[in-house]
């Protein structure tokens, strides 16, 4: 490998770890971010390019920032800078997450929700900023209007896990007969390598026998998450209602209140929202001591991001002789302005039971507006609300 590539698999990486400590929000928040450093700072990619990346993973289950991420670094170095950088986008937020879950077990979890009750509305307008800055991109037609505007009603009324990928499909086949407009381009014979999509196939069959055979926490917690990560379409905010039913309501490995202190960390925590995994892994298997925590937290947190690896990894092989058919090209409009839709919708479903509380709605707005101004870094809005929830809680 040439010196002046290392150079700039190094200049990837470092951009990769200032995100993963200091991107907030959830994977259209990150978009945001992505399309800033990656398009208009380091020009490793045309705006268009990360566009057609992001509406690829909306089509795949698992953590939409983090496979449009990896798939980033696959297209710049291959496999190893794809793991690479899979690796340090998550350590930092799977860190933070773990020590969180410590805290919440022997500490107080009433004064974690209060020293982060300004975090969960601010978390809200960062999804609502994102619907913005994203829509002004990708919503250019009347059908991009109806399409965002039929996915945020349809979402907010059937709020099931299963909408999501049903109106990215929708979407994305309503605009695929726009295919005249686009431009011809050579097509040669798609030629599909099979063995990342039977390695996530076969390791699901294989860890869910594995754990009804030996009934271990530590190896069904890990089939648990690797299954919830291979069905979770919509990024973090369609994962969080699936784990609470899980984990909370049905085997009661968490309380209901240390679970939204979970949420509210997550809020804080930069990175990939998928993070949850170690927080509630930790926390399930606290009845085997701080090492057992520890291994609960690692598996929860590979369980979750493995499936969306295996996923992206098999898809990305063939993506660039698939999109040369008009066709598959015209759909990505209509899958960024269905998925616009779905994170609006998101942002509302959130914000409902904030709205009893004047403060919740006022540092919601604010925050708002702070993120359209574009002068403010994320990480020091987000520190200016723990900083205030700490002020209120203690003073």
């Amino acid at each position: 490998m040439s010196t002046t590539r290392k150079i700039r698999y190094f200049i990837f990486l470092k951009e990769v770890f200032l995100m993963a400590t200091t991107c907030f929000g959830g994977p259209q928040v990150h978009l945001t971010v992505f399309i800033k450093r990656f398009v208009n700072h380091r020009r490793y990619l045309t705006e268009p390019e990360l566009m057609e990346l992001q509406a690829l993973c909306q089509l795949l289950p698992g953590p939409t920032s983090t496979q449009t991420l990896t798939a980033i670094g696959f297209r710049l170095g291959g496999a190893t800078l794809s793991y690479l950088t899979l690796l340090i986008w998550i350590f930092p937020s799977f860190i933070i997450m773990t020590l969180a879950a410590f805290g919440v077990a022997y500490l107080d979890s009433e004064v974690v929700i209060s020293t982060t009750r300004f975090i969960k509305p601010m978390g809200v307008a960062f999804v609502f900023y994102a619907a913005y800055a994203i829509g002004r991109k990708v919503i250019d037609s009347k059908l991009s209007v109806a399409l965002f505007i039929l996915a945020a009603i349809m979402a907010y009324f059937f709020r099931s896990p299963y909408v999501t990928p049903i109106w990215i499909l929708l979407g994305g086949v309503a605009t695929s007969f726009n295919y005249k407009k686009e431009e011809r381009l050579a097509k040669s014979p798609v030629k599909i390598q099979w063995a990342n999509f039977i390695l996530w196939a076969g390791f699901f069959v294989f860890i869910a026998a594995l754990g009804a055979y030996t009934k271990l926490l530590p190896i069904r917690l890990f089939e648990n998450f690797y299954r919830n990560g291979s069905v979770a379409f919509g990024g973090g905010h369609i994962l969080k209602p699936l784990l609470y039913n899980e984990f909370v309501e049905f085997k009661h490995y968490l309380t209901r209140d240390e679970y939204l202190s979970g949420i509210a960390i997550a809020e804080l925590v930069p990175g990939p929202t998928f993070s949850i995994a170690g927080f509630i892994g930790t926390l399930s298997m606290r009845s085997y001591g701080i090492q057992g925590e520890l291994l609960g937290s690692v598996l929860c947190t590979i369980g979750i991001f493995l499936p969306g690896t295996f996923l992206i990894f098999f898809v990305i092989r063939f993506w660039d002789q698939l999109k040369k058919y008009r066709g598959i090209r015209a759909s990505l409009a209509g899958i960024n302005a269905a998925s616009t839709g779905l994170t609006l919708a998101a942002g509302i479903s959130l914000f409902e039971p904030m709205l009893v509380d004047p403060y919740n709605v006022m540092t919601a707005v604010l925050t708002f507006m702070l993120l359209i101004t574009e002068r403010i870094p994320s990480y020091l809005i987000i520190l200016s609300g723990l900083l205030l929830g700490i002020s209120f809680t203690y003073f």
